[in-house]
């Protein structure tokens, strides 16, 4: 009998060690699902734009706070329209992408915007709000997005009673704002390109041999050997393995939408799921959206396209806003194009801690160059003028 005394020990530790590895694995699945159901709570919030409050509590007196679709050019589509005094002027913002609304960022990066202009976040057509898979394809052009802009100005200025609004273009935006500018000038106070669009494939270029050299240095063999899998020329374009790796390389190097933002999953992509002025049906569209608009070969179109040479020169003050650090559309090339451009009031605003969202990364900074310099029609901050 006493042989097999020894094994009792151990066997009870056993049991011990099993129904603690069950309570604890128990815990895990509870706290799992508690935060699926928090995580599909929050998704499925109903995505109504929150107003802006006063001291009491209550929404703040001639405040505006609005989600709505208008048809623009036989297509309805949506904006968010945001402002702490309605009567303030009206800033339209394009956003960047193709198919990428800018608005949800400002959960995460809130620009104060909204003390001094009744701002427009226009999902643009085939984008967020406006996502519909029935779209024409023939409508998804840069002569339909420029045609579309005006409209909506239009749109703004009828309903505001103003005569003219500011323009904001980012990235994107900016390749379709500075052409709405250039075309239709009497409509707006000014234009501001943020990250400005010159000759994409040209910066592509020079992000690509950045981007090869500091991963070199770094001694980060796989993205060496996958960038020199897919190299990027002005002959042959953008390789599908270039843009497959481009987002993940440029965000690693703090060169991609922030300078702070090290992954589109945990900038953007979570983010986006989070934001609660999306429905979420809303939220499926904006990433649905997103590859709808990039599947009509606007990417090839617009790269090749030199706004250098396309517009030479604007009929209304203009101001540039860049971030030292974008490589996502050249700070050298914006500056260059800058310097050659015509215009009647021109200022040039170099952010020195931001990438390629200078006015959501420096909140502080774009404020007091858009209240003091813009506002005013002024250049007094600017590098460049």
């Amino acid at each position: 009998m006493n042989e097999h005394a020894p094994t009792a020990k151990p066997a009870r530790r056993t049991l011990v060690q099993k129904v603690r590895r069950v309570a604890v694995i128990g815990s895990g699945v509870l706290l799992v699902s508690v935060l699926a159901r928090v995580g599909v709570l929050w998704m499925w919030r109903p995505g109504t734009p929150r107003p802006f409050l006063d001291e009491s509590g209550h929404v703040l007196q001639g405040s505006i706070a609005e989600k709505i679709r208008v048809e623009i050019n036989g297509i309805k589509q949506g904006m968010f329209i945001k402002g702490k005094n309605r009567s303030n002027p009206v800033l339209l913002w394009l956003h960047g992408g193709p198919g990428m609304p800018d608005y949800f960022l400002t959960e995460q990066y809130p620009t104060g915007l909204e003390d001094l202009f009744t701002i427009v976040w226009w999902d643009q057509r085939g984008s967020g709000l406006s996502y519909n898979p029935d779209i024409p394809p023939e409508t998804m052009t840069v002569g339909q997005f420029i045609a579309d802009t005006i409209d909506v100005a239009d749109y703004l200025r009828e309903r505001f009673d103003q005569d003219k609004i500011y323009l904001l273009g980012h990235s994107w935006g900016s390749f379709i704002g500075i052409q709405v500018a250039a075309r239709a000038p009497e409509r707006f106070h000014a234009y501001i390109g943020m990250a400005q669009m010159v000759h994409q494939l040209k910066s592509e270029k020079l992000a690509y041999d950045y981007m090869l050299a500091e991963y070199r240095n770094r001694g980060d063999t796989d993205m060496v050997n996958n960038l020199e899998k897919a190299p990027v020329s002005m002959v042959d374009g953008t390789p599908q393995a270039y843009l497959e790796i481009r987002d993940k390389a440029m965000h690693r190097l703090g060169i991609g939408t922030t300078h702070d933002m090290t992954s589109v999953i945990t900038g953007i992509f979570l983010p986006s799921w989070r934001f609660p002025e999306y429905s979420l049906g809303e939220k499926i569209g904006l990433w649905g959206g997103r590859a709808f608009s990039r599947s009509f070969g606007l990417w090839e179109e617009f790269i090749r396209v030199d706004l250098a040479e396309v517009v030479p020169k604007l009929d209304l003050p203009v101001y540039f806003v860049h971030g030292l650090f974008d490589y996502t559309c050249s700070f050298t090339l914006a500056q260059d194009y800058f310097r050659e451009l015509s215009a009647p009031v021109k200022g040039f605003y170099r952010f020195e801690h931001s990438a390629h969202s200078p006015i959501l990364e420096e909140p502080d900074l774009g404020h007091e160059v858009l209240q003091i310099d813009v506002l005013g029609s002024g250049t007094s901050l600017a590098a460049i003028r």
